[in-house]
């Protein structure tokens, strides 16, 4: 038996085990709070705690459940690597970093499992190891460390309290300032980690990962962290951070949304729908509602997997094209792939009722029954819109569109074991929704809306569907359209230029100012005053003792004398 299959089994069964101590956990009201004493110095003791609710229960089955299905479809993905199983240990060493975030109270031990996830994670976006691949590690480790000093400040402060143990202090300190500060740092952290708006360049560029790793990456690992974080965090938020973590992620929201409209790489465009919900979880966040941001969590992160494994069907099938212009009527040579790819696209849109509808339809309805201004009910709708749009400019390049992959081609259906792994998914990407929301909500929410209001969700999803099959054919004639739109399209499809402002906007002036210090500094004033100084000056004075040490017998009468002639003078 293969490693694939040992780890399959392993998380496979793990996550059925802790699904069902979720459930039971939910039902009785019960949390489970652990500690393991690890050593004593001194009466003081360092501990391991662990947090048992049926939050990180239910978290952790549905990460070892993808886990489990990515790990079974990389063992066919991957099987030209030489190297396979370094692979999957470091697939599993990514897991278990999220595992350790998961069930972590402590601040000390997120840090470990939040580092373990950012080391981990340059490791698999390197993984192939060219250029590009090195630039997007790069992006990816450096933007994620601003957060990682955000958390060990925040650690620091915590020093105030007497213990790393947050979850004692939420509610008893929230008007502390000590607390406020916190609460910011962990914002800042969670920004990094969920790519918002200004940090948001580095998730497209993760793209270089091999597939299984995105569709990890982008459903239930390290871009869910940083919401996972704030869903812990969030009873010690005030208003002002509320209003401005709202702000952030809605602009995160439209600006990927926007975005996905104009990219034409597979990958990219799911990276970017992935972008899209974080920032559809994190405003419901900001707008108070946790659970609803946990429950659209959990969903997203099934079609999410799911859409990533069929794109990675998809470009095994063409060879690692993941141009979307080359593929085409996929769905004759590839009808259960393209059946996939469907489901989970019509999941993420919102359809009824499919597991994305129950959290995405309830977010926006809470969303309106609450009191707020126009720009959050417009750019709420306007995203849910754009969402659909990509969706179907998706569907309708891969699955309907002409063909205009190479004629020489060999597009079928027979990589089994990916198909398998993605079977295992499709079942929970239509009932799970509902599950959830029986297990989660024990009273059921019931928002009663003007007509017009109810129904907006399911307009928006109307128009998105022929914006976006306008726009697919729009995009086809794009070598006719004039330059404006061009120069238009690039800006948006760039996420509003962030990648050059992360990339060359950090880079260019510090490289400039640093090679006109070399010049005038290390090449110059500190050479003429430092070094060169010196060695000029010991050269000058080791020639005047050289004069003295080769003629030293004259130099000593000539002394004697002078003294005897002092002597005489002065007697």
């Amino acid at each position: 038996m293969g490693i694939c299959l040992i780890y399959f089994f392993l998380f496979l069964f793990l996550s059925l085990v802790f699904f069902v101590s979720s459930v039971l956990l939910l039902l009785l009201d019960l949390v489970y709070f652990l500690e393991f004493e690890l050593l004593t110095i001194n009466s003081s003791m360092v501990l391991f705690t662990v947090l048992l609710d049926w939050m990180s229960l239910m978290f952790m089955s549905f990460v070892l459940f993808i886990s489990s299905m990515v790990i079974y479809y990389s063992d066919e993905y991957m099987s030209g690597d030489s190297y396979l199983d370094r692979f999957i240990l470091l697939v599993v060493m990514f897991v278990l970093s999220m595992m350790l975030l998961i069930i972590s109270p402590n601040l000390i031990s997120i840090l470990l499992g939040w580092d373990g996830l950012g080391l981990v994670s340059y490791c698999l976006v390197i993984y192939y190891q060219n250029v590009k691949s090195f630039n997007a590690g790069m992006l990816t480790a450096l933007t994620n460390r601003i957060g990682d000093v955000a958390l060990l400040m925040s650690i620091a402060w915590m020093l105030n309290f007497g213990s790393w143990n947050y979850i004692f202090y939420l509610e008893e300190l929230k008007n502390s300032k000590s607390m406020m500060i916190i609460s910011v740092m962990v914002i800042l952290a969670a920004l990094t980690k969920s790519a918002q708006i200004p940090f948001s360049s580095w998730l497209p560029a993760a793209m270089a990962a091999p597939t299984p790793v995105s569709s990890l990456v982008h459903s239930s690992t390290l871009v869910t962290a940083g919401v996972y974080l704030l869903i812990r965090f969030n009873f010690s938020f005030n208003d002002v951070m509320m209003f401005n973590l709202l702000f952030i992620s809605s602009m995160t929201m439209f600006m990927s949304g926007l975005g996905a409209n104009f990219e034409f790489d597979l990958k990219k465009i799911i990276a970017l729908s992935t972008l899209s919900q974080l920032g559809l979880m994190m405003s419901i966040l900001a707008l108070g509602s946790y659970k609803l941001a946990f429950f659209h969590l959990l969903t997203h992160a099934l079609f999410k997997a799911l859409l990533f494994m069929c794109a990675g069907n998809v470009i095994h099938n063409l060879v690692n094209c993941q141009d979307i212009r080359y593929m085409g009527n996929l769905i004759s040579s590839m009808p259960l792939t393209c059946a996939f790819l469907n489901i989970s696209n019509l999941s993420l849109c919102g359809l009824p009722f499919l597991s994305g509808f129950y959290s995405k339809d309830l977010i926006v309805e809470v969303m309106s029954m609450n009191y707020l201004n126009l720009y959050i009910y417009l750019i709420f709708y306007l995203s849910i819109g754009l969402t659909v749009c990509y969706s179907f400019r998706l569907v309708y390049y891969t699955c309907v569109g002409d063909l205009n992959y190479v004629s020489l081609n060999n597009l079928f259906e027979g990589s089994y074991v990916m198909l398998k792994g993605m079977a295992g998914l499709i079942f929970l990407v239509i009932i799970m929704g509902s599950v959830l929301s029986w297990l989660m909500f024990f009273t059921p929410y019931s928002i009663i809306l003007p007509l017009l209001m109810k129904i907006m969700t399911l307009l928006m999803i109307f128009m998105g569907i022929w914006i976006g099959y306008e726009l697919s054919k729009f995009s086809l004639n794009y070598l006719n359209l004039s330059n404006k739109f061009l120069n238009l399209s690039s800006f948006l499809a760039s996420m509003w230029n962030m990648p050059y402002m992360s990339t060359f906007g950090m880079n260019f002036y510090p490289i400039i100012m640093g090679s006109y210090y070399y010049k005038s500094l290390d090449q110059g004033w500190t050479e003429f005053y430092g070094s060169q100084k010196i060695y000029s000056l010991l050269v000058k004075n080791s020639s005047n003792m050289q004069v003295i040490f080769n003629n030293n017998i004259k130099f000593f009468f000539i002394l004697m004398i002078m003294w005897l002639m002092f002597v005489l003078f002065i007697y």
